[in-house]
């Protein structure tokens, strides 16, 4: 298969997937806009094929690897000494794509590829304020999960959604200031009244550095 026909593709889904309640979490919070589907199976496959070819880091619970930059979780910073270099061209063609089905005002120069076992999760969080533009991109590859989106000044507002493999979720403005979001660290997750048994989940998070 050649790479520059990936994103040509079109294979629709044949496994149907819990539904994510897009308008309801939508009305609820602003910025945070759900794409069902945003790549197709054979796209979906060949990611995670030259993601699994590349080296991982194991300097946290789970394994992560960085482009672009390198972001220093515990000094919660990035700077010119952290740039590893331009992104990869299967991750270049994905970041241009989001700036241009316009998810993205600008051309993401950093991701983070982050794998989750059945049982790991991440504490809710906003991603670092100082460091990254205003949209911060999503992409989920592998199992489905839910992820729980809580408002930072009222932890009783928390509303959980579900990511589908194959989804993107965009967080800009309230979404991406206002409200924490984070994985329970499970095996498996309640939605609408059914357990989903999770598998390994690989999230592809796109961001824009802020360099002063």
């Amino acid at each position: 298969m050649q790479q520059l026909s990936l994103f040509d593709l079109d294979q629709q889904s044949s496994q149907p997937q819990p539904k994510f309640k897009e308008e309801f979490t939508i009305n609820v919070i602003h910025g945070l806009k759900y794409i069902p589907e945003y790549i197709n199976e054979v796209q979906h496959d060949w990611l995670l094929d030259q993601i699994d070819k590349q080296p991982w880091l194991d300097d946290l619970k789970r394994r992560v690897q960085h482009y672009g930059f390198k972001y220093d979780y515990k000094a919660r910073k990035v700077n010119l000494d952290m740039r590893i270099g331009e992104l990869p061209e299967w991750l270049e063609r994905l970041s241009k794509k989001l700036h241009e089905d316009g998810h993205m005002s600008e051309i993401a120069d950093q991701v983070i590829i982050n794998e989750y076992e059945p049982g790991q999760g991440i504490a809710g969080h906003i991603d670092c304020e100082p460091c990254f533009r205003d949209t911060i991109a999503s992409l989920s590859l592998g199992s489905g999960c839910v992820m729980d989106f809580t408002n930072k000044d009222d932890k009783t507002q928390k509303i959980p959604a579900w990511l589908a493999p194959r989804s993107l979720v965009v967080l800009s403005g309230e979404a991406r200031y206002k409200w924490l979001h984070g994985i329970a660290g499970r095996k498996s997750d309640p939605w609408e009244g059914e357990k989903h048994e999770r598998g390994r989940r690989v999230s592809l998070t796109f961001r824009k550095v802020i360099i002063e």
